[in-house]
């Protein structure tokens, strides 16, 4: 482990500081939106234009880096990330915001794939699994926090655009201070969508329909709390547990489902979050009166939380129910064809749920995410009926976060390494 945080602390520490900048900056967009009026169809579109981005880099990235090198494009993007935040607070504009979406989108992805094929380097079969508890930890335990900065200034000032510009400014430092080498980038490529659903229908499936779900959670949650009138402090409170609790069950629920079918595990993970998101809307009762005529929150947090804990994990579960499916060597790619279907349904989560909310109302989030569970859960179902349970001992669960992009799903320890690239090749 001390080994481990030795050769990689740059990287870790830098990587704190880009996900604490994000967990403040999609709350803070969120809740500025409501403030500005903007309708909850605008937000939905201009919130979805980080996915749009985040695709659109995936697929372009890999060759950037190979061109030019991790630290100049981890510096290049990380730089653009902290100057679209300032554009933020001097265009104030729904479409505006989209664009500038788009290239925070496109900025992140590069920032996961440098971080995460620079991990793969450092890291050798021995300790790939701790490498990614440890960056598992850092992501969500530093954005976590970073929603709690929403609280520094009023949203509508000028001052928190700013501290997200300087926190991202700063994750700069480590990484372009650090003596270690670069690591070489290895391409990986995704398996085709035929033999992705060929060999786990369910996988290819829930996949795409998580992606739906995981971008409305996260950049709507923050809108649908300030249309519910939360104070900042409680905004920050539920985005915190949102973040936390749901980390936090990856392990529980992981053992499980080593232990049992894991399609009844991710079924029934499924519909327990289709029916705390119900429950949630229930408790919710007279919330966004003003203060003092306000119903309690404390039922909500609860059941919230328990949202968080069956839905959170599902990603890690549908990623080891593919794998299940598939041989050792298959496993990096089938990991990148499933992210590939999660960014496609990544993109149109937000602007679908925000549709659902400006027609009934807040609680239409909690509609939307009880409805694409419910999909995932009779999909599941079905396909319990026509198909085998497939034993494959070289699978297992292993947490990771929905970002992951291939490069880091390679650190999963039950993954075969990809071959290194021809270090005969001319590199520039």
């Amino acid at each position: 482990m001390n080994k481990i945080l030795k050769n990689s602390w740059a990287l870790f520490l830098g990587m704190g500081f880009i996900m604490m900048a994000y967990g403040f900056q999609g709350s803070l967009l969120g809740v500025r939106a409501v403030q500005e009026e903007f309708s909850l169809t605008s937000t939905g579109f201009m919130m979805s234009g980080y996915f749009v981005g985040y695709f659109i880099g995936a697929a372009t990235i890999p060759n950037i880096i190979s061109r030019v090198g991790h630290i100049r494009v981890f510096a290049a993007f990380a730089s653009l990330a902290s100057l679209v935040i300032l554009v933020h607070s001097i265009i104030i504009n729904p479409f505006v915001w989209f664009l500038l979406r788009v290239l925070t989108g496109i900025s992140m992805v590069c920032i996961y794939t440098v971080a995460e094929s620079w991990l793969n380097d450092r890291s050798s079969n021995k300790n790939r699994g701790s490498v990614l508890s440890i960056y598992m930890v850092i992501l969500y335990g530093t954005m976590g926090f970073g929603m709690f900065l929403l609280n520094f200034s009023s949203p509508t000032n000028f001052q928190p655009f700013i501290l997200v510009s300087v926190i991202t400014s700063a994750a700069l430092i480590p990484i372009l201070l650090t003596k270690k080498k670069p690591p070489t980038f290895k391409r990986i490529q995704a398996m085709s969508m035929k033999n992705l659903y060929e060999a786990s229908p369910l996988g290819f499936v829930s996949s795409f329909f998580y992606g739906t779900i995981q971008s409305a959670l996260f950049t709507l949650l923050a809108v649908y709390a300030s249309s519910m009138n939360f104070t900042i402090l409680e905004i920050s409170i539920v985005t915190f547990l949102l973040a936390v609790s749901g980390a936090i069950a990856q392990f529980p629920i992981g053992k499980l489902s080593d232990i049992y079918d894991r399609r009844k595990v991710l079924v029934v993970s499924t519909f327990g979050a289709a029916i705390f998101a119900i429950i949630s809307i229930l408790v919710s009762r007279q919330m966004y009166l003003p203060e003092g005529l306000a119903t309690s929150k404390t039922w909500f947090y609860i059941f919230f939380i328990l949202f968080s804990f069956c839905s959170l994990p599902m990603f890690s579960l549908i990623l080891a129910h593919t794998n299940d499916n598939i041989s050792k060597e298959k496993f990096v790619a089938a990991g990148a064809g499933l992210q590939f279907l999660f960014g496609l349904g990544a993109m149109s989560g937000p602007f679908l749920c925000s549709i659902i909310m400006d027609l009934i109302g807040p609680n239409g989030f909690f509609l939307f995410l009880f409805l694409f569970h419910s999909v995932i859960g009779v999909f599941g179902m079905y396909r319990m009926r026509v198909r085998e349970t497939v034993d494959n001992p070289d699978s297992q669960f292993v947490a990771m976060p929905q970002t992951i992009t291939p490069a880091g799903i390679e650190l999963n320890p039950t993954t075969e390494p990809i071959e290194e690239p021809d270090r005969n090749e001319k590199t520039i």
